[in-house]
């Protein structure tokens, strides 16, 4: 194709440039896609999952709204007694966070990333649940600007009460 003008064809070497670097650019990880995209797999059906919060938590909204950007369907329940919530679902207070949460026949205790719980349920191992101690700055819920995340580790819970590391996740 001819061009009449210096200007058009300077312009058409910018379009190309610009689709060439297009093409180039990183793919983004697959923590951070999983993280972001509320994308399932058609296959993939994920079952509702009981979200059990105080009214006076400041970040389990958070991790509620994380969850539905994963996918899920929450049944967000405020509670007036959350020890007894954990107390019922076996959550000892060494593994206690702010929020519990049932799903699949399972228990999830504090900010346990969606794509570690669609692992958990795609799996199906013979546990309780999975953990997620405390509150990790820069886990989900718990992003603050400003802030530097942490290194975090998710926990799998045996009936018995004895964990091991399920899943290790770097700032």
């Amino acid at each position: 194709m001819r061009y009449r003008t210096p200007l058009l064809r300077g312009a058409s070497a910018v379009l190309v440039a610009a689709l060439a670097s297009a093409c180039t650019q990183a793919v983004p990880s697959p923590v951070s896609a999983a993280l972001a995209a509320p994308t399932t797999k058609a296959t993939e059906t994920l079952p509702r999952i009981t979200v059990h919060r105080d009214a006076y938590c400041g970040c389990c909204h958070l991790w509620v709204e994380h969850l539905r950007e994963g996918g899920f369907e929450v049944d967000d329940r405020v509670e007036d007694d959350m020890g007894l919530v954990k107390q019922r679902l076996g959550i000892a207070p060494a593994h206690a966070s702010c929020h519990t949460a049932e799903v699949g026949g399972y228990v999830v205790e504090g900010h346990v990333p969606a794509s570690d719980i669609r692992r958990l349920l795609r799996e199906r191992p013979t546990v309780h649940g999975l953990v997620l101690p405390g509150m990790p700055m820069g886990s989900p819920g718990m992003e603050v600007e400003g802030v530097e995340a942490e290194a975090y580790t998710v926990l799998k819970l045996d009936h018995d009460g004895t964990t091991s590391t399920y899943a290790q996740h770097q700032p």
